[in-house]
């Protein structure tokens, strides 16, 4: 599933304005006791920035708990930033009024994890792909017609008419996740954000999902934001990697440069775990890090990685936090270990 000639590359993109950019975005969440009294705050994003730009696809990894789909959520205006901005279109969303947010969102298509959840059991498929245009004022009944009947088809859900009255619980998961894609692209999005599109389905259904999203991007030169825990899948995917940790992006890079040579310590060890079918390359974990992720309630301080890193350098990783190191024009890594390695 090659994406050579599927999409702009990296400086034909960057040609472009972005259509999203995320600066020093922080959302923390107030943990009380008995619903009353404030004892902390749980750091689920803390400090994040980057640029996506059009028909370009981003992949963002890391364990669970690492801020991914708190990432995706607070993009989408579920979950309000704490600090830092997000500008689409350089439109600053938090000067947005209700009829800004509406207008946003419809440039947003969301497809969700778990399409079991995601669907309402009582609507049949015509009803589900309806109901985001009546929301956004789209009335016109031939309208509608025309575009339940095009995403229909391009999702592969036909024939359209066997399809239209049929309840979710009567379609595989799959198709489910066809129409899940389906409805994301009702509204025509300039943006798609895959909050782990495909973790729930069948090796052989991953692939067409994956393949039916690369058709997507090029028909309508969307640009993606692909979350995941699954290293196997990103390589195909994506034009950029970036690596979470900590509620922090901590290693961005080129997906060719990436595979390649990672350079964070952590980014090595998720490669290291990544599973390879091929029995005789079965590896014996040794770069694995011991130890869990860090409470983002009480995170430690200097480099978050530090606990678990056999690389830690004490009196510098244990008390300051890395800056983002510029190693190659196309790749960066926040950790100390290539502070003398940075380009001019």
């Amino acid at each position: 599933m090659p994406s050579v000639a599927l999409k702009l590359t990296q400086e034909q993109a960057q040609a472009q304005k972005p259509v999203l950019r995320v600066e020093d975005l922080h959302t923390y969440f107030e943990v009380r006791r008995m619903g009353f009294f404030k004892v902390g705050d749980v750091r689920a994003l803390d400090g994040v920035s980057f640029e996506l730009y059009p028909g370009e696809t981003i992949s963002i990894v890391g364990e669970s708990g690492c801020g991914k789909s708190t990432l995706a959520k607070t993009i989408l205006g579920i979950h309000q930033p704490t600090k830092g901005k997000i500008y689409f279109e350089d439109q600053d969303l938090s000067a947005l009024n209700k009829e800004g947010w509406k207008q946003y969102r419809s440039n947003i298509g969301y497809i969700m994890q778990d399409p079991y959840g995601a669907l309402p059991p009582f609507m049949s498929v015509k009803q589900i792909l309806e109901e985001p245009m009546k929301i956004n004022g789209i009335k016109d009944k031939k309208e509608h017609a025309r575009r339940i009947r095009q995403v229909l088809e391009e999702v592969k859900l036909a024939p359209i008419e066997d399809f239209l009255p049929k309840f979710p619980h009567m379609l595989s998961g799959g198709q489910q996740q066809r129409l899940v894609i389906a409805r994301a692209m009702i509204l025509e999005p300039k943006m798609l954000i895959a909050d782990e599109p495909v973790s729930m389905l069948d090796a052989s259904v991953r692939i067409e999902i994956l393949q039916l999203l690369q058709g997507l991007q090029r028909r309508h030169n969307l640009a993606i934001i692909y979350i995941t825990h699954d290293l196997s899948t990103v390589r195909y995917f994506s034009e950029r990697i970036f690596t979470m940790y900590g509620a922090k992006i901590i290693e961005k890079s080129s997906t060719k440069a990436l595979l390649k040579e990672p350079l964070h310590p952590y980014t090595k060890a998720l490669f290291e775990a990544t599973s390879d079918p091929d029995a005789e390359n079965l590896k014996t974990f040794k770069d694995v890090p011991v130890g869990e992720p860090p409470s983002l309630m009480n995170p430690p301080a200097g480099c978050r990685f530090h606990p678990r890193c056999k690389y830690m350098i004490k009196g510098l990783c244990d008390k300051e936090i890395p800056p983002e190191f510029q190693v190659y024009e196309d790749h960066s890594t926040a950790c100390w270990l290539y502070k003398d390695k940075e380009r001019a």
